[in-house]
């Protein structure tokens, strides 16, 4: 599934060929996506792209008349194509811009969405959401205030995007594993001081995932468009029953809800 620096570095790879264009026209082949494609959407076809931007794993397009939401899903992508490039089975919308060239979603397991926001209003999608682990928002005060009292793990709680955005299965556990914390550990039973920790970690990766994707950025433009998961050194992630790189202990995997966690009994406590 795409996670927040895929999202960020899809962003980064269309934003120099929409921006500033006019949708000319807008192909709707499969409307029956995570959420039903609205007719509205025809409403932008005419307008020009006055903004783009990321919150969470959402991509937003503004114009006058209106907001479109792109949302990825599990297997969603968006590339720049020329107009006569032949269509492949799961490409499923076509944006048509001014300048000559298309915007073309495709996604096999039609998880994702496109969603279409009235001038003035806000999506409901985007009201619950907490702070960008990038911005002021997010520091080591707002973990430990927001996890006084939870029970849950920490890892299924700082995955929360109701507490912060945009911290999926891989970055939890490596974050995790850097800050020296169990993922099992009761939220609430973390202090400050290893929450400090924690933040500092979760925004290192993240950081890290996205500067990487900036010099392996693949071509958005005629090349298949999706960036897939950048080849980071991963110490935890997919390592379960390997050795740990910093203790040469054995890596423990378990499961915590329906996602695979990995952590070092000996590095994590």
């Amino acid at each position: 599934m795409p996670e927040l620096p895929e999202v960020e570095t899809t962003l980064r790879g269309i934003s120099p060929y929409l921006q500033d264009q006019t949708i000319t026209r807008i192909d709707v082949r499969q409307p029956k996506l995570r959420w039903p494609v609205e007719d509205e959407i025809q409403s932008l076809v005419g307008h020009r792209v006055r903004r783009l931007s990321r919150r969470s794993k959402y991509i937003l397009v503004e114009t006058d008349a209106g907001m479109a939401i792109w949302h990825l899903g599990m297997s969603g992508s968006l590339r720049l194509v020329d107009p006569d490039t032949p269509l492949a089975k799961h490409d499923h919308i076509d944006w048509h811009l001014s300048g000559g060239k298309v915007l073309r979603y495709h996604d096999p397991r039609r998880f994702g969405a496109l969603l279409w926001v009235a001038p003035g209003q806000t999506s409901e999608h985007l009201t619950h959401l907490g702070p960008e682990p990038l911005s002021d928002a997010f520091d080591d005060e707002h973990l430990f205030n927001r996890s006084r009292g939870k029970t849950q793990a920490v890892k299924t709680f700082i995955m929360d995007g109701r507490v912060v955005v945009g911290v999926g299965n891989i970055y939890a556990n490596e974050s995790l594993f850097l800050a020296g914390i169990r993922p099992q550990t009761p939220a609430g039973k973390i202090s400050k001081a290893r929450y400090q920790r924690l933040t500092e970690t979760i925004r290192k990766v993240l950081a890290a995932a996205i500067e990487q994707g900036g010099t392996t950025l693949r071509d958005f433009v005629g090349g298949d468009g999706k960036p897939g998961y950048f080849a980071q050194q991963l110490y935890v992630y997919g390592r379960g029953g390997e050795s740990c790189k910093n203790c040469d202990a054995t890596l423990k995997e378990i499961r915590q809800g329906q996602r695979a966690t990995v952590y070092c009994p000996q590095c994590q406590r």
